[in-house]
């Protein structure tokens, strides 16, 4: 999906995205607001992971979109 349609779609994606990563906070998710570099960042710190680990759950989340 294209990241300005992500953007643009975020506040009904949220709730998806919540669902796929319960570890992030409401706030985390509306500071975000469809930002991939933001969302990526936050999966690292919640989940302990490496960029790659979370640049890759970030893709396969727009993937499913």
């Amino acid at each position: 999906m294209n990241q300005d349609i992500i953007k643009g779609k975020w506040k009904q994606l949220t709730g998806s995205a919540k669902q796929a990563w319960n570890k992030l906070t409401d706030d985390d998710l509306g500071v975000a607001d469809g930002h991939r570099e933001y969302l990526v960042g936050k999966l690292q710190e919640r989940y302990g992971w490496a960029k790659d680990q979370a640049e890759d759950e970030v893709r396969k989340f727009e993937k499913t979109l």
